[in-house]
């Protein structure tokens, strides 16, 4: 095994992504990210940042950030605030918060700079090409009809992985390439990683888990048997 897996944890703003449950859903995570040695990222609301970058070692991300530097930009915020509160990453251009190229290049181009590591979404294959030129850290590939449907883009379209992989290699091949979209059991990031990708973004089979410290384990240990 060259590479190590990667599961980012999107909290976005479900009920249990703010206060002592936040804190909790990441402790787990980074439970399992010691026991496997898999590489779980969790990324909180900007709410809840600070507090869980000082409790926990594993990589805290924030879902979000801006194109805009420290001053009068009220509701905004500039990647040096994430770096003042302790966060290594941030998720760029989610289907959710899409963002201009221009902002994505802008940001991207920062947080090399800062020392932040940068996960760009993309809904379709051609837009996952598009931000491997602007090399960041790694892209997630997903398509915004099947988020939180339950149904991953591993079966119902594995050909938007397939593609994107190949479409992005040839423009980058350094970048971590990530899928994302009704990823909700170990068996599906499986199959993801066995089309091409090193892990997944996944959000509401963590977030709305009896028991998310099981959902997670799972994840991680198909993903390494994926791997070997």
């Amino acid at each position: 095994m060259t590479e190590t897996p990667i599961i980012a944890i999107n909290y976005k703003a479900y009920p249990q992504a703010f206060g002592k449950k936040a804190l909790e859903i990441a402790k787990q995570a980074e439970k399992v990210a010691k026991e496997t040695g898999v590489i779980v990222i969790v990324a909180p609301p900007f709410t809840e940042l600070y507090r869980i970058a000082q409790e926990v070692e594993i990589p805290v991300y924030a879902q979000h950030v801006d194109p805009y530097d420290p001053g009068a930009h009220t509701g905004y915020i500039p990647l040096e605030a994430l770096k003042e509160v302790g966060v290594k990453g941030t998720i760029i251009n989610h289907s959710e918060h899409q963002m201009k190229i221009a902002d994505i290049h802008k940001i991207v181009t920062k947080a090399k700079k800062l020392g932040i590591e940068t996960l760009v979404c993309g809904d379709v294959p051609e837009v996952g090409a598009a931000v491997a030129v602007l090399e960041p850290d790694m892209i997630a590939v997903e398509p915004p009809e099947l988020i939180g449907t339950g149904i991953p883009v591993s079966k119902a379209k594995p050909e938007v992985v397939t593609r994107s992989v190949e479409l992005i290699r040839k423009v980058n091949p350094r970048v971590k390439i990530l899928t994302g979209a009704g990823i909700t059991t170990g068996e599906d990031v499986a199959a993801a990683i066995k089309l091409g990708t090193i892990g997944v973004l996944v959000a509401s089979a963590v977030m709305k888990a009896k028991d998310p410290y099981k959902v997670i384990k799972d994840m991680a240990e198909k993903a390494l048997k994926a791997l070997e």
